[in-house]
């Protein structure tokens, strides 16, 4: 495990040589200095606040060849490290001190067994990218301890429902929350007669299920089911144009839209430009709804792609985003309380009046209901972003972001609470 704590900020400037400062010139930095000082001496006035946090996720196996989109090591991690930088420079003027600790996971290495001794040094703040098995038992042996878990990695809709916890909060969206989004783009397009394809893996029926709740929702029509029975083609890059089987098992089904749900990746990409008469594709590949992509850069969201490349030296991945918004959460809500207790930050963060800019339009918040961060999803495909949901056509009496997975109304997790 590594600790990572961002270093003091270098504000020197380097003058021209040979410049001259007139005196007013002068008097005026002289002026300026001195109202820049201020912030600094007020923090005296602030009891000191230390933070700690610990983000916790299995190391990435290396990834073999056919890969073509490997997460690559720090996924996760960085994003947290890139807002632990946007904290700290708030705390700087505050007082208050952040440090991360990285946990990077062996292959059979268990969360929970990870967690004791950092609960031993104090720990109580925590961020995981893990499946939904080892979240729901991190946030399960956390529970007596006070400490709170930030889930920046399961989609699953089970943990926002009966499997919902009181200390565990969700940045990461539900496949509820996806599949509602491209639902929702479908609908504004006229494009309401859908061919789903399932993969045989359990990620997939669970997004095949959000997909069909989805189509109800949002009022479009599932024309056919058609398993996908042909392995994985999309793997197989070699043979792939000779599978000929493949290239006909839609033929003569009329639909608008080939939704796939292939959370590993195995035959969605596949299908694009390979189907027996010409097809969109969407879902898992092709118009893939996600927390965040490259291809976005609107609402000052290119500012944070360019710190974050500059700093882990590639692009924000997905995972990163979802441990960015937790540890800028986080960051939020020790700033508003000026205290890091844990009791008082999941407090903090279920109030209708806590807001998290994420660079997606309207602000975030969390649902008090299932403890979900309500956010914007992206629709892209790999070059090109094609919407931001909510849409504007759809309306909601308190929040339009609650157009997008579980409302208070359909929530299955016991925590009650009003909006």
């Amino acid at each position: 495990m590594t600790q990572f704590t961002p270093g003091p900020l270098d504000l020197r400037r380097r003058r021209r040589p040979g410049a001259l400062l007139s005196v007013a010139l002068l008097a005026a930095l002289l002026a300026a200095a001195l109202l820049a000082a201020a912030p600094l001496a007020a923090q005296e006035t602030y009891p000191p606040v230390t933070v700690d946090i610990a983000f916790i996720a299995h190391a990435r196996a290396p990834a073999p060849p056919y890969v073509l989109d490997a997460a690559p090591p720090g996924e996760g991690a960085d994003g947290a490290k890139l807002a632990l930088q946007d904290d700290s420079t708030t705390g700087a003027f505050l007082n208050q001190t952040f440090s991360l600790l990285d946990v990077e996971l062996g292959k059979d290495d268990k969360p929970t067994d990870a967690a004791k001794p950092l609960l031993a040094q104090g720990i109580r703040l925590f961020v995981s990218a893990l499946p939904a098995d080892e979240t729901l038992a991190l946030a399960d042996a956390l529970k007596s301890s006070g400490a709170i878990l930030f889930n920046a990695g399961a989609t699953d809709d089970s943990l926002r429902g009966v499997d919902c916890r009181s200390n565990l909060f969700h940045t990461a969206p539900s496949r509820a929350m996806l599949t509602d989004a491209l639902a929702q783009v479908l609908a504004v397009r006229r494009w309401s007669k859908v061919l789903l394809v399932p993969g045989p893996g359990d990620g997939d029926k669970a997004y095949a299920q959000a997909f069909r709740a989805s189509a109800k929702k949002f009022g479009l029509k599932i024309a056919a089911e058609k398993p996908w029975t042909f392995g994985p083609l999309a793997r197989a890059r070699s043979d792939s144009i000779t599978e000929a089987a493949a290239l006909i098992f839609a033929r003569g089904v009329e639909v608008d839209m080939i939704v796939v749900a292939d959370e590993n990746a195995d035959f969605g990409d596949y299908i694009l430009y390979r189907t027996a008469e010409p097809r969109l594709v969407a879902g898992t590949q092709g118009l893939a709804p996600t927390s965040w992509s490259p291809t976005h850069t609107a609402y000052g969201a290119e500012q944070l792609q360019n710190r974050f490349i500059r700093m882990a030296k590639r692009r924000m991945r997905p995972i990163d985003y979802q441990a960015w918004m937790a540890v800028r959460a986080i960051g939020e809500a020790v700033t508003e309380l000026r205290a890091s207790d844990p009791a008082k930050i999941s407090a903090d963060m279920k109030k209708p009046t806590f807001n998290l800019a994420i660079f997606k339009g309207l602000a975030a918040s969390f649902r008090p209901w299932n403890q979900q961060l309500r956010q914007g999803i992206l629709l892209a495909q790999p070059m090109s972003l094609v919407a931001l949901a909510p849409l504007p056509e759809f309306l909601h009496q308190y929040n339009t972001l609650d157009t997008l997975g579980a409302d208070r109304e359909e929530s299955a997790c016991p925590l009650k609470a009003t909006p």
